[in-house]
């Protein structure tokens, strides 16, 4: 059976018992600032075991993409070296919202597995929670114990403990007992051997789980201690790729036809042949499983970056790279290449993979040759560190600090230690890891308690589309503390007229105030597991009273007419520039709007005029907001309104339209579009490869752009004398600037001409080279032209210039051609090692290379180092 009948025969068969389907929702999280990707299916549904809203169908089933590489479930390190574990995976589920519970979950699980898909009974374990002797005191879960007795053998039953059998989301929050079911794909003289029963959760990889049936029953709190949840909940997850694994009669996820066309095109890309090497087979697996966590992130939206979500694609990404350097000897972008057998084999079940194919090609082919760039620099740093190394064990503190500044991956340097006859410090290399980690963990640590419950309210109303103050209860607070925020208070109100962040727009802030005119500040508005969620340094004194809630008007104004202006932006580039146009990301402030968006090349002057001119012309035509609110789906987009990738829509969704401009949009805006009074554009520039970015301001901002500009227009002619024309007098000045530079470069290069005389006798001999490392007074344009002549006036000539400019310290080596060949000399390397004196770098080519620095006392230092290299 093949991939993609697997997945649809899961889907149907629970749709014949009354479930839902359901899309995957994004893998890259926007909205639950406890998470950055989807790691479980049940990710999407946590309002609903929380207890905070009622899903419309209590039934439901679906197949989720999920990500785990981060956090309490990081499957990163293990990926490659077996051959089931992955970052990016497909989890199947069905889902029960307080309706059916084990008797439902566990029939049906063994009626799909060995009747539709009729795996061998024989092969099939299962495992039950035996309980727990800790402060929890929990049972054997004897109600699974029976379900299962009536299945299958007891011998093939397995007793699990809290690790195996006990599922919690978090620290807090829904959990339960689970029952697992494994899989023992061996061969049948293996089977004999030894019993699948004491393979189960050894990490065999062909003793597998295959799928988990979580029973929430239990709420741990704050204080770590149990309590019933008031309704019970299946949540059940199933490996996507374990489980073609067995039905393709594989004894690899990798073997089968999910993997299979990657690793076939990784095989022709790098001359290389799976099956025949351990090492080769590992970087493969890697190569295959990595692009795909990589391209599903970009088309969710999320490019690889330096911070939060975005490091971690990167770092994936990164992975792979350097398994193809080191073991494929694959020294070219390739990655980008497997993109479209990708979307070949995963198109059709998810379409965002064939929409977003090109972009998909362009990120990651740009982060290959940026990090290629990385490699090679990193391996000119390493070379240093070995040189400065007495003895034979490299510090594993400064392999760290080239692991974390840099990038180069730790297994690289080792591997080019081993190579050098040199071993690696790997107990520094750890502690330096950990004490990083500690900063990074005590810098993030939130805690919080249990939510005190004031009010029960099952539904939070949200009314600040229409007004921005009204009478409110609070419902539930907590105290949250963290080492960033310090303590602060987190408020639930049964109706709230603060915007929570989302969708690219800031959160809302404002105050409450009561009927004793005591005020308490909200500093800002976030949504956790579709709650909105206020957050305050103090709790109000009377909690159980009435507050007014009032939302801070200017600001709500300008954030409202920046997120205005975004959508007007969108559709004034995507008429400038072309249809393929989309956005990729935005981010909407008070104070000013950014947007990134898709397009190929730098916007000219002349389109960023028409943009700007296009946005203006809307404003000035006094465009009405028209809002829907509530509208199917469908009948959204098929009126025209634009969807965006990534974002997760309900069945019902908003849709704000400015007249030709229509968008889903959960977000404020400006009732009249001349509300924004002025757009003007500050920048535009290049985010990754195929996105730009525009950062522009409205209203007030331009205001005080425009006021700004003219003060610095006021400054510039009173410099020049209060001319009429400041213009033509600064372009005087250009032209006077250019003939001085003209006459200044002849001076200097006649006093080059003197200066070189004296320092050809000034050379001296060291192992048959011409050697000279001298500070003079010259520019790096003079200084080339110096060592260049001296260079046509003496073979085998070694040049080291030291120079200091306007504070600033420069370093110029010089090396004879033949001295590069024969000496296997480098004027490129020697400047970046030598640039550590002077607090700077450079580079250039092996023989003639420049380095720049800011302190100029090194200079003298340099110099001396210089004779090291030639002795």
């Amino acid at each position: 059976m093949n991939s993609k009948d697997t997945r649809t025969q899961f889907l149907n068969f629970f749709k014949g018992k009354e479930h839902k389907i359901v899309p995957s929702a994004p893998m890259v999280i926007k909205d639950d600032p406890t998470l950055l990707f989807t790691n479980a299916g049940m990710n999407q549904f946590k309002e609903y075991f929380l207890g905070i809203s009622q899903s419309k169908n209590s039934r439901v089933v679906d197949t989720q993409k999920c990500l785990r590489v981060s956090g309490k479930h990081n499957d990163l390190e293990e990926v490659g070296k077996d051959t089931y574990h992955h970052t990016m995976f497909e989890m199947l589920g069905n889902w029960s919202f307080g309706d059916y519970f084990k008797e439902e979950a566990i029939t049906w699980a063994w009626e799909l597995l060995t009747e539709v898909f009729n795996i061998d009974k024989d092969s099939l374990y299962v495992s039950v929670f035996e309980g727990s002797n800790d402060a929890d005191k929990l049972e054997l879960d004897t109600e699974a114990f029976k379900l299962w007795k009536n299945i299958v053998p007891e011998d093939r039953i397995i007793m699990g403990n809290k690790k195996d059998n006990f599922w919690e989301m978090g620290d807090q929050g829904p959990c339960g007992p689970c029952s697992e079911i494994h899989v023992d794909i061996r061969s049948k003289e293996e089977k004999a051997k030894v019993s699948g029963a004491s393979l189960v959760n050894q990490d065999h990889p062909q003793v597998v789980e295959i799928w988990n049936l979580v029973f929430m029953q239990y709420n741990r709190k704050a204080d770590g201690s149990l309590e019933s949840l008031p309704a019970k909940h299946v949540d059940t997850g199933m490996g996507f790729e374990r489980l073609c694994m067995v039905l393709q009669g594989v004894q690899s996820n990798y073997d089968t036809d999910i993997f299979m066309p990657l690793i076939r095109e990784i095989e022709v890309i790098t001359n290389s042949e799976y099956g025949k090497n351990e090492e080769n087979d590992i970087a493969i697996r890697v190569i295959s499983d990595h692009i795909r966590a990589v391209a599903f992130s970009i088309a969710d939206g999320q490019l690889p970056s330096n911070t939060g979500a975005g490091y971690v694609i990167r770092r994936i990404l990164r992975r792979a790279v350097r398994y193809g350097f080191t073991f494929l000897d694959t020294k070219e972008p390739f990655m980008f290449r497997l993109v479209n057998v990708l979307t070949k084999s995963l198109g059709d079940a998810y379409p965002e993979l064939k929409e977003q194919k090109q972009l998909i090609e362009n990120v990651i082919k740009e982060e290959e040759n940026s990090f290629l760039k990385t490699l090679d620099q990193g391996l000119v740093l390493l070379d240093t560190i070995i040189k400065n190394t007495k003895g034979k064990t490299v510090d594993g503190g400064k392999a760290f600090e080239l692991y974390d500044t840099f990038g180069f991956p730790i297994d690289l340097t080792a591997l080019i230690l081993s190579e050098k006859g040199y071993q690696l410090d790997e107990a520094g290399f750890d502690e330096a890891m950990q004490q990083q980690k500690n900063r990074s963990k005590s810098a993030s640590v939130v805690s919080k308690q249990d939510w005190e419950i004031l009010h029960e309210d099952n539904e939070q109303e949200f009314v600040g589309y229409d007004m921005l103050d009204v009478e409110v209860k609070i419902t539930k607070y907590r105290k949250i503390v963290s080492k960033k925020d310090g303590t602060q208070f987190q408020l639930v109100f049964n109706l709230t007229p603060f915007y929570a962040e989302g969708g690219g727009q800031v959160g809302d802030k404002g105050y409450l105030e009561d009927s004793h005119g005591d005020v308490v500040y909200i500093i800002d508005t976030k949504k956790e597991n579709n709650e909105i969620i206020h957050f305050a340094k103090n709790l109000p004194k009377h909690l159980g009273e009435s507050f007014k809630a009032v939302v801070d008007k200017k600001q709500r104004s300008r954030t409202e007419a920046n997120h205005t202006a975004t959508h007007l932006l969108h559709q004034a580039l995507r008429e400038v520039l072309g249809k393929h146009v989309e956005q990729k990301g935005s981010s909407v402030h008070s104070k000013y709007l950014r947007f990134d968006f898709s397009h190929f090349s730098k916007m000219t002057a002349e389109e960023l005029r028409e943009v700007e001119n296009f946005v203006n012309a809307r404003i000035e035509g006094h465009l009405q907001l028209q809002e829907q609110r509530n509208v199917p789906m469908k009948v959204a987009i098929d009126d025209g309104a634009m969807a965006l990738f990534g974002e997760k829509y309900g069945d019902a969704v908003r849709t704000i339209r400015f007249g030709q401009s229509i968008e889903l949009c959960g977000g404020t805006h400006v009732k009249n579009t001349a509300d924004i009074w002025q757009f003007k554009i500050k920048s535009e520039g290049a985010v990754a490869a195929g996105i730009r970015r525009i950062e522009a301001i409205t209203g007030d901002a331009v205001k005080d752009f425009h006021i700004d500009n003219d003060m610095l227009l006021t400054k510039i002619k009173d410099v020049l004398g209060n001319t009429q024309d400041p213009v033509k007098s600064v372009s005087g000045l250009q032209e006077e600037n250019s003939n001085l530079k003209k006459q200044v470069a002849e001076l200097l290069k006649d006093k080059a001409k003197n200066l070189k005389g004296d320092l050809l006798s000034e050379l001296k001999e060291v192992n048959g080279i011409q050697f000279l490392a001298k500070k003079i007074d010259l520019d790096a344009s003079g200084i080339k032209d110096l060592s260049f002549e001296m260079g046509n006036q003496k073979d085998n000539l070694f040049l080291l210039f030291g120079s200091e400019q306007n504070g600033k310290a420069l370093l110029s080596c010089y090396i004879s051609k033949e001295l590069v060949a024969s000496k296997n000399l480098n004027a490129g390397t020697i400047v970046r090692e030598l640039g550590k004196y002077i607090q700077g770098g450079g580079g250039g080519q092996p023989f003639f290379a420049t380095a720049g620095g800011k302190n100029p006392g090194g200079i003298d230092e340099a110099l001396t180092m210089a004779e090291s290299y030639i002795k």
